[in-house]
C-alpha cells in the first residue's frame, strides 16, 4: 500500500524535484503551494506524512503545523526548510514537528527520514475495525458478516467480501488501488485479476445499489482502482 505524502513548498522547480523523487521511490504525492492551499488539502484527505516549508506565502509552515496539530495528533510531520538557526528548530520541534531538515540537503538522506517517518507513523496507527456500517437504507455487520439490505434482503457474506467492504468503507470516497486491496484483502502472496476484483464490486452492487446499472456507492475507476462513494 502506497504511502500519501502531502508536500506544501511555494518554490516550484523544488517542489518538482522533491515531489518526482518522492513518486520514484512509490510515494503518492499531493502538493499545496501555499499554507491556506495545504490546510485545505489536509482536512479533505488522510495522509501518512505532511512535508512543509516554513517559509510560506501569507500564512507560514509554523501555523499551519500549529493548525494540523489541533486536528491530528499523530500524523508525522517533516520541516524541509532554509531557516536552519537553532532557534527555528526547536521551535518547529515544540509546535508539533515530528523532524526538521534544513537546505539545502542531501536527497539520500532525505528519503531515510521520510520512509522512517511513515513507519514509525503506520506503526503507530490505531486500529480503526468497523462493527457496524450504515448507508442508504443497507446494514453491515462486520462481526457476523452479515449484510441487511434496502431491497429488505438478509445475507450473509463471505470474509473476503466483509474485508473488502471494510476497507472500502474506512477510505470512503477514497479511490483504493489494486495494490492496496491485494494487500489488505488477498495478501501479498495471492495475484488476483482485475477481473476478479470487478467481480466482487458487481456483487455489491446487486446487494446495495437500487439500481445496479447506475451505481451511487461502489464506483470502478478504469485503470486507477475503486471507490465507495459515501452518503
Amino acid at each position: 500500500m502506497s504511502a500519501r505524502i502531502l508536500l506544501v513548498e511555494d518554490e516550484e522547480n523544488l517542489r518538482k524535484t522533491i515531489a518526482l523523487n518522492l513518486e520514484l521511490d512509490g510515494y503518492q504525492v499531493v502538493w499545496a503551494v501555499s499554507g491556506g492551499q495545504g490546510l485545505d488539502l489536509f482536512s479533505q484527505g488522510r495522509y501518512d506524512l505532511v512535508i512543509l516549508d516554513v517559509m510560506l506565502p501569507v500564512m507560514d509552515g509554523f501555523d499551519v503545523c500549529r493548525s494540523i496539530r489541533s486536528q491530528n495528533k499523530e500524523v508525522p510531520i517533516l520541516f524541509l526548510t532554509a531557516k536552519g538557526s537553532s532557534e527555528d528548530k526547536v521551535q518547529g520541534l515544540k509546535i508539533g514537528a515530528d523532524d526538521y531538515l534544513t537546505k539545502p540537503f542531501n536527497l539520500e538522506e532525505f528519503l531515510l527520514r521520510v520512509s522512517s517517518l511513515i513507519r514509525r507513523g503506520q506503526k503507530n496507527e490505531p486500529s480503526r475495525e468497523l462493527e457496524y456500517y450504515r448507508f442508504g437504507g443497507n446494514e453491515i455487520h462486520f462481526s457476523t458478516y452479515q449484510i441487511n439490505t434496502s431491497k429488505g434482503e438478509t445475507q450473509t457474506l463471505t470474509k473476503r467480501e466483509i474485508l473488502l467492504l471494510r476497507l472500502l468503507i474506512q477510505r470512503k470516497n477514497e479511490v483504493v488501488s489494486r495494490e492496496q486491496i491485494l494487500e489488505t484483502v488477498w495478501g501479498v502472496d495471492a495475484y488476483p485479476s482485475t477481473r476478479t476484483i470487478d467481480n466482487y464490486i458487481l456483487a455489491f452492487r446487486k446487494y446495495f445499489e437500487p439500481n445496479p446499472r447506475e451505481p451511487l456507492y461502489f464506483h470502478s475507476i478504469r485503470g486507477v482502482g475503486y471507490r465507495f462513494q459515501g452518503e
